[in-house]
């Protein structure tokens, strides 16, 4: 089912879009096929399973639940975003930031080839769509995996800029795209600190038609998403997530 969320009224100017896309909620069952440590910040898991046949993901902001142990004889479920897929191949990758000992942080630093991975969903997708003549993606390491899949699967020529805050240049990454990337790299201690992002932000220009797509730290994307509105950059063109919360286990804002 797709529902088209209207940013604009009739009369005014042209606004992008919000396509939402409902999945049929779905459990698949996987094995893990390949472990890669990408930098001191990110693991990456390739997973495969014939479940894979039908997996729909129409953005790059997708999520899927993971479903590990609890380390007290239950479960637990961590969102994730899937990096890449191949339903043909049965194959999704999932990238983990290290960033907290979770249950599913520990489950991925311990997982050998082989294992058992259960998954949920997508429950749905949020395709952006309208009259966007560039994008800047704005993050830290847990939204890399989406800023990656995103920058990857644009359409060649199109401009877009990344700036992401990483703990150091081990962590930077390399993106295969036929956009026009151009990658910006902070080097942060504290990635619940809005102030070395907005440092960068601030020499940063966003003309007219630019989305600004943010995911950090709640209280990092918050202050992101002031600092464009101060700037003049309209609501509308500006979607900012939480995809985590500091000092709370499995929080998040992702509807700012």
């Amino acid at each position: 089912m797709t529902e088209m969320t209207e940013t604009a009224a009739p009369d005014a100017a042209p606004r992008p879009l919000i396509e939402r896309h409902r999945h049929e909620l779905k459990r698949r069952h996987l094995r893990v096929s390949g472990i890669e440590r990408l930098s001191p910040a990110m693991l990456r898991l390739t997973c495969e399973g014939p479940d894979m046949a039908d997996f729909p993901s129409l953005s790059p902001e997708d999520h899927v639940k993971l479903i590990v142990p609890d380390g007290q004889g239950g479960t637990a479920m961590r969102d994730y975003t899937p990096r890449r897929f191949d339903t043909a191949r049965g194959v999704l990758v999932l990238d983990f930031a290290i960033h907290e000992a979770g249950p599913a942080t520990v489950w991925a630093l311990a997982a050998q080839v082989g294992d058992a991975v259960e998954i949920g969903g997508p429950r749905g997708s949020q395709v952006i769509a309208g009259p966007i003549a560039d994008w800047v993606l704005i993050g830290d390491e847990t939204a890399l995996p989406a800023i990656g899949r995103r920058i990857e699967e644009m359409a060649a020529g199109v401009p877009v800029v990344s700036l992401v805050a990483v703990p150091g240049a081990a962590d930077e990454q390399a993106f295969g795209t036929q956009a026009r990337h151009a990658a910006r790299w902070i080097h942060r201690a504290d990635a619940a600190d809005p102030a070395p992002v907005l440092a960068a932000l601030d020499g940063l220009a966003i003309g007219p038609r630019t989305f600004v797509w943010v995911a950090a730290e709640a209280g990092v994307a918050r202050a992101v998403k002031e600092a464009l509105i101060a700037r003049g950059v309209a609501r509308a063109w500006i979607k900012a997530a939480g995809y985590w919360v500091a000092g709370e286990a499995d929080a998040s804002d992702k509807d700012m």
